[in-house]
């Protein structure tokens, strides 16, 4: 929800207005902001929201386009909430959403909110703290985005987020930075023990705490909020839904899947091509060396620097190393 309107906690504010969009997907507007619900694969939901007058329209790693059924939208006075198969999204009059498994009736996730905007929140409070909240950065259009949500259950366990450098597998406490660096690669899709799967869906660096009171993710610099929820009865099901609806990999050729000779650095053409001889004089097999960086003239000039590496396309070069396992 908006921060905007001069932050007055009381006053005049205009009704919020809810909208069936073509029977696709739930609409709702309050104050500055525009939100979006509509199915987006099975039990599926991708979620966006913006302070500007349109929608950005980014795919970023949702790159599959996925058909679902029809959902179910029903509008209410002071509610709204659309339903994809099992899965379901409500919004309170104040725009705080609540994914539920219709199954079970089990919360799967719950915004964090807790402001007096809404009496009938049996959460309302004094605290003044928005569930979606955005901060104007100074000097641009964008804005800092926090996107918080309640924690359902304190045992439970959160697993994925990409490549980070710790000890342990549960990221229940962990606060992550969500950025690439050497060494760490973030890829910011959660699996939840309690059966469904988060897709944080922005580029932005930012930041992903999942606590035991409340789970959180930040965008340092965005225009919009965007995630993806899925309701899964296994893991599998629920990673088999995340890859549908992001890409799946090719299957490895049948080199990759042999022994892959590396080192931290080859520093030239005849060192490399040295240790290629020498398995093949020992006869060892081996599928692949890697030739790591440093190996071009200046950093970012992706190319072999001429001086060390003279001519590693018309020597064989890589055809040779290949042929060392032969």
């Amino acid at each position: 929800m908006s921060s905007q309107a001069g932050n007055q906690e009381y006053g005049t504010r205009p009704d919020p207005a809810f909208t069936n969009e073509d029977g696709r997907r739930l609409g709702f507007r309050f104050d500055a902001e525009t939100l979006f619900i509509e199915p987006w694969g099975e039990n599926a939901f991708r979620i966006r929201a913006t302070c500007l007058a349109i929608l950005p329209d980014n795919d970023w790693a949702l790159t599959e386009k996925l058909t679902a059924p029809k959902p179910n939208i029903d509008i209410q006075s002071t509610s709204a909430s659309i339903t994809n198969g099992k899965i379901k999204a409500a919004i309170s009059r104040r725009g705080k959403i609540v994914v539920t498994n219709t199954e079970t009736g089990k919360i799967l996730l719950e915004e964090f909110a807790r402001h007096r905007l809404d009496i009938l929140d049996p959460k309302c409070s004094s605290l003044r703290i928005q569930a979606r909240e955005w901060k104007p950065r100074l000097g641009s259009s964008d804005y800092h985005l926090t996107a918080r949500f309640e924690s359902q259950d304190s045992s439970e366990r959160i697993y994925g987020m990409g490549q980070y450098q710790q000890p342990f597998l549960n990221l229940k406490g962990a606060d992550l930075e969500l950025a690439q660096r050497n060494s760490q690669a973030t890829v910011p899709f959660a699996l939840s023990s309690l059966g469904y799967g988060f897709l944080w869906n922005n580029p932005g660096i930012g930041r992903a705490v999942f606590s035991n009171l409340t789970t959180t993710f930040e965008a340092y610099s965005t225009d919009i909020l965007d995630y993806w929820i899925v309701l899964g009865d296994s893991p599998a099901e629920i990673v088999r839904a995340y890859t549908m609806a992001t890409g799946r990999v090719p299957i490895m050729p049948e080199y990759g899947l042999g022994f892959w000779q590396c080192k931290l650095r080859y520093q030239t053409q005849e060192e490399l091509l040295e240790v290629a001889r020498e398995y093949k004089r020992r006869n060892l097999p081996i599928d692949l060396i890697v030739c790591d960086y440093f190996h071009w003239p200046n950093q970012g000039d992706w190319r072999f620097d001429p001086t060390f590496w003279p001519d590693p396309g018309k020597s064989q070069f890589p055809t040779f190393v290949y042929r060392c396992k032969e």
